[in-house]
C-alpha cells in the first residue's frame, strides 16, 4: 500500500511538471507522459486483474500517455510503441525484480517504446516526402512518363513531334 501512495504522489508531481511545459510533440514530454501512463496502468491493472491485468494496463496506459503527448502526425507510431514497450517492459521487469521491478520496467519500456515509435513515424514521413520530391522532379522532364504534362495530347493524324515515335 505504501508503494501505491508513492505512485500517486509521482503521478501528481509529474502531471504538474508536464502541464507547465506542455509542448505537444516534444520528445521529453512524450516519454514522460508515456512512462507515467505505463506505471499507472500497471498499478491499476495489478489491482484489478493480477499480473495479466498489470501487463494489459501498462500497455493501455503507456499507449494512452504517448498518444496524449505526441503531435498529430506521429501519434499512431508513438501509441503503438508506448503500448508494446509498456507490456514488454512490465513483463521483463516483473521477471527480474518482482512487482516493483514490473512497475519500473513498465515506465522505462513505455518511454522508450513511445520515443522509438515517434522517431520511426518521423523518419517514414521524411522518406516519403523526399521520394515524392524526387519522383516529381524526374517525371517533369521525362516525356515517356505517364505524368508528363503533354502526354494526354493525341495524334491528330499528321504524325509530327513526339507522337511520331509512338
Amino acid at each position: 500500500m505504501k508503494f501505491n501512495s508513492i505512485i500517486l504522489a509521482a503521478v501528481v508531481a509529474t502531471s504538474a511538471l508536464t502541464m507547465t511545459t506542455a509542448n505537444a510533440g516534444n520528445a521529453t514530454n512524450t516519454a514522460l507522459t508515456s512512462a507515467l501512463g505505463g506505471v499507472v496502468g500497471a498499478a491499476v491493472g495489478k489491482q484489478m486483474g493480477g499480473t495479466t491485468g498489470a501487463m494489459i494496463g501498462s500497455a493501455i496506459g503507456g499507449g494512452a500517455g504517448a498518444g496524449v503527448a505526441a503531435n498529430k502526425r506521429d501519434r499512431t507510431g508513438a501509441v503503438i510503441g508506448g503500448a508494446l514497450g509498456g507490456a514488454g517492459g512490465y513483463t521483463v521487469g516483473k521477471n527480474m525484480g518482482g512487482t516493483n521491478g514490473g512497475y519500473i520496467g513498465a515506465g522505462l519500456g513505455s518511454a522508450g517504446g513511445a520515443l522509438l515509435g515517434k522517431k520511426v513515424s518521423e523518419d517514414r514521413r521524411d522518406d516519403d516526402r523526399y521520394d515524392r520530391d524526387d519522383r516529381r522532379y524526374n517525371d517533369r522532364y521525362d516525356r515517356r512518363s505517364s505524368k508528363y504534362r503533354y502526354s494526354d495530347r493525341h495524334d491528330n493524324g499528321r504524325h509530327v513531334g513526339w507522337n511520331k515515335r509512338r
